[in-house]
């Protein structure tokens, strides 16, 4: 067994302050294949523990940077920190730092942002025994050779609203790697979202210029959350393929989260990667419809182009320090209600999802971005990032070949951030 695969089957990260010993492995016999396993007796096949596994959206630094907390360390609660991480056999992850709508008001979506990307880079740096900053595909191989996991920065939550491009290279020479074009839920001065009023008809010649200068940088352009025309439009305008990180297919479940096959086809068309998304909400049918009267959905396509809704103009008296109060309340982002067992999803509708898209778009297109602190209602067996292993199981019930799993697992993220930031 080569050493990054012993690495990455064990683990060796501390634990509310103290460092676990490196775990023996067990096997245990399930449908003919040798399944290693933790101590904790979940199970991992030998194809999940060798492939390279990257998901492709995963909140961190929310917690860390309210709370106070330490994502070396094993939390009680949540789905993700570095130790589950590792056992669920992570090699790397789409880092996505997130600014809020709370942060609007006031205009402090710009001093989060910076916060939350310096705070990210501290974390990184003090838990560097097991995690590294990664800003091209060949730095994410690196680090994976070594048994550490990468981390690729993207923001989630726009980083201004007006999309100044000064920002958007200072952010850069951070190390921000990937943005979400969106302002998370809200249409923004350039580009309107899929679930907020429709204000550009996709996007407007701003949004064009924020797709040109990622290109130059070379940073990967995020098109979760965008409004369907606008999907289409920024991976027509983008001259490097363009990244869908996290949600479901509307012909499954028809919330404006969810892409639809004509935007899907689109981003594959010009080589991006879809992920799918871990909750029910986006994936499960039965659960939708019953969810469905509680979601109202704000969409309103204007005919005309309009000045869109700025948040951040509201008038506040909060300081920001004020809006983190606030926003403690609602970490961590986990679902905590009660599913019937009728709605509650099982990781294998969570497959047949990925299967609809492999069909549509084909297997180079299709990855995983898990949503994983960030409020998913999260299918019976997965309870956590440690729980990662069992889509890959999914997966090989379906009959799918090693291959086609490896692609899912990672291989086809890798490819996408190898053409955008070196060009390959």
């Amino acid at each position: 067994m080569k050493r990054r695969d012993v690495i990455k089957s064990l683990t060796l990260l501390p634990a509310a302050g103290k460092v676990l010993p490196a775990q023996s492995i067990l096997y245990s016999a399930n449908a003919g294949n040798m399944f290693p396993s933790s101590v904790q007796g979940k199970p991992m096949p030998d194809l999940h523990r060798e492939a390279f596994v990257m998901d492709g959206h995963t909140h961190v630094m929310s917690r860390e940077m309210v709370l106070k907390t330490d994502i070396g360390q094993r939390y009680p609660d949540g789905t993700v920190d570095l130790p589950r991480a590792k056992e669920g056999g992570l090699d790397a992850m789409f880092f996505s730092v997130y600014t809020p709508e709370n942060y609007y008001p006031g205009r402090f979506e710009i001093k989060n942002t910076f916060r939350v990307v310096n705070l990210a880079l501290d974390q990184i740096k003090k838990n560097n025994a097991v995690i590294e900053l990664a800003l091209t595909a060949s730095d994410i191989e690196r680090i994976s050779k070594k048994g550490k996991i990468a981390a690729f920065l993207d923001l989630e939550g726009g980083y201004d609203l007006y999309g100044d491009l000064d920002l958007l290279r200072a952010l850069y020479k951070l190390g921000l790697r990937s943005m979400q074009l969106t302002a998370h839920g809200t249409t923004n001065a350039f580009i309107d979202a899929c679930n907020d009023v429709y204000t550009w008809g996709g996007i407007n010649d701003h949004g064009k210029a924020v797709i040109r200068e990622m290109n130059d940088l070379g940073m990967v352009i995020n098109v979760a959350h965008a409004s369907n025309d606008a999907i289409i439009q920024s991976a027509a305008a983008s001259r490097h393929p363009v990244i869908y990180s996290h949600g479901g297919f509307y012909k499954i479940v028809d919330h404006p989260r969810c892409i639809s096959d004509e935007a899907a086809k689109a981003i594959a068309a010009k080589g991006g990667v879809i992920g799918v998304h871990f909750g029910s909400l986006f994936n499960n049918p039965k659960y939708w419809a019953w969810q469905k009267p509680n979601n109202p959905i704000r969409k309103q396509p204007d005919p005309q182009p309009k000045t869109p809704r700025i948040f951040n103009e509201q008038v506040t008296a909060k300081t920001i320090e004020d809006v983190d109060k606030e926003f403690a309340r609602e970490l961590p982002f986990t679902f905590n209600g009660t599913i019937p067992d009728e709605y509650w999803m099982h990781v294998d509708q969570l497959a047949k999802v990925i299967d609809y898209g492999v069909n549509l778009v084909g297997e180079d297109h299709i990855a995983l971005g898990s949503d994983l602190d960030g409020g998913p209602e999260l299918p019976r067996e997965i309870k956590d990032i440690s729980d990662y292993p069992q889509i890959t199981i999914a997966m090989q019930k379906l009959g799918y070949t090693d291959q086609r799993i490896k692609k899912i697992l990672g291989l086809n993220w890798l490819r996408v951030i190898r053409k955008v930031t070196e060009g390959k």
